[in-house]
């Protein structure tokens, strides 16, 4: 008898992080099949905070480590085309893994009060600089604000419902606060026709010699495209031309030949005696303005660990390779007498990329999503620009390559 209410004690135990970790994820698979529904995500998100709130230890953890899974399997992806597959389950568990002892440490002290605590400071851990884990994402596509006050006022909310029934009917005062009433801020968008081009090149032969030249006439296609169609500008998405384009002499004057008919802003490499940048180019009436990406994707592009540590994991994973180099502020471009800032894919997601935006509201953003096709990124992408944008009061057009390009307004 002892030992079948034990096996039932641990079933309960797994099943209660399980279906914890699913609840903090519907939001993102909800919207990655277009179901965005603002009650059901509310209700959603609410569950998932009060089982955060209650839950045992055990199941805390356990709940971290499937949220880390179902949030971030798809960057193991990226290791196919290094050759390092053998990596991808390692790495995928080593992401369910470290959300684990974060939720860990929201137990840490065992009083409710410190785990209510402990979940809001969460909202502010970035682990080695990555800060896609937003748990306020959870109310993106709800009647909940985003901001960091509504989502206290929401775990307190909650909090009051996991006290004793006097306290309970406390909870619907918070909640109340926590609310979006506001109405969407409306943007004037700029008066230019944008092409943001639609390009679908797979990883696999991105960086291929052999197809250099079928993906350089293929860009070439599409800013001919949007020529003879009477567009103002032209977008073309991260690395879109997979070369050190800044080196190559005959396209660069190609490209700016191009200019005088239309503006033309696209992704490719540069480099200088400091290393090598992913870059977005604008090409306006023969003249050419280089934007070096400022933020860069942790462990992708750098190493945020001390050097000889850095040098320790290029050499044995990137054949000795180093980091990418990374400008010091971020870029404005001038398109027509309207100011848009650069962003290059996870720079659009983070806070340094919209602060000081000054005359612009405006965000240029571009991306290659083939590194994890086909997988949630692109969703997860799309939510926190949705953050950013309204949290900034700004919009962003977001030109991929193998995902949907976008227009996201506050």
């Amino acid at each position: 008898m002892f030992l079948v209410k034990r096996v039932n004690f641990n079933k309960t135990i797994i099943i209660k992080g399980l279906i914890t970790a699913i609840l903090l994820s519907c939001f993102i698979y909800l919207s990655h099949f277009s179901i965005e529904i603002k009650l059901l995500n509310s209700i959603l998100g609410l569950a998932s905070i009060f089982m955060l709130l209650t839950i045992p230890r055990v199941s805390l953890v356990i709940a971290g480590f499937f949220t880390g899974i179902f949030w971030f399997y798809w960057i193991a992806f990226s290791f196919i085309y290094y050759e390092l597959i053998y990596l991808i389950p390692f790495v995928t568990i080593t992401f369910g893994l470290i959300i684990a002892f974060l939720f860990f440490l929201i137990d840490f002290i065992k009083r409710p009060i410190f785990r209510a605590f402990a979940i809001f400071a969460l909202t502010y851990i970035e682990p080695f600089g990555f800060n896609w884990f937003k748990l306020e994402l959870l109310f993106i596509d709800s009647y909940f604000d985003t901001s960091k006050l509504s989502f206290a006022l929401i775990i307190m909310s909650m909090f009051f419902l996991t006290r004793k029934l006097k306290y309970k009917a406390l909870a619907i005062i918070p909640l109340l606060f926590a609310i979006n009433y506001s109405e969407p801020v409306k943007i004037e968008e700029p008066n230019l026709k944008i092409y943001m081009a639609k390009l679908s090149t797979s990883q696999n032969i991105k960086w291929n010699q052999r197809n250099k030249l079928n993906i350089i006439d293929r860009n070439i296609d599409e800013i001919n495209y949007a020529i003879d169609n009477g567009y103002d500008l032209v977008v073309l998405p991260e690395t879109a031309f997979p070369l050190l384009l800044d080196k190559n002499e005959f396209l660069m004057d190609f490209l700016k030949k191009k200019s005088i008919k239309i503006d033309i802003i696209t992704g490719a490499m540069s480099s200088d005696e400091k290393g090598y940048y992913n870059s977005t180019f604008h090409f306006s009436n023969k003249k050419v303005k280089i934007a070096n990406k400022v933020v860069l994707v942790p462990f992708g592009e750098e190493i945020p660990l001390p050097k000889i540590l850095t040098d320790l994991i290029n050499k044995i994973f990137y054949d000795g390779a180093q980091d990418y180099s990374k400008a010091s502020k971020p870029t404005d471009f001038n398109i027509k007498g309207y100011n848009f800032r650069n962003a290059i894919c996870y720079e659009a997601t983070t806070d340094e990329i919209f602060q000081n935006l000054n005359e612009t509201k405006y965000i240029i953003a571009i991306s290659n999503n083939a590194w994890f096709m086909p997988s949630i990124e692109p969703t997860i992408q799309k939510l926190l620009m949705k953050y950013y944008a309204k949290k900034y009061n700004s919009i962003i057009y977001h030109t991929v390559n193998k995902s949907e390009n976008l227009i996201i307004k506050p």
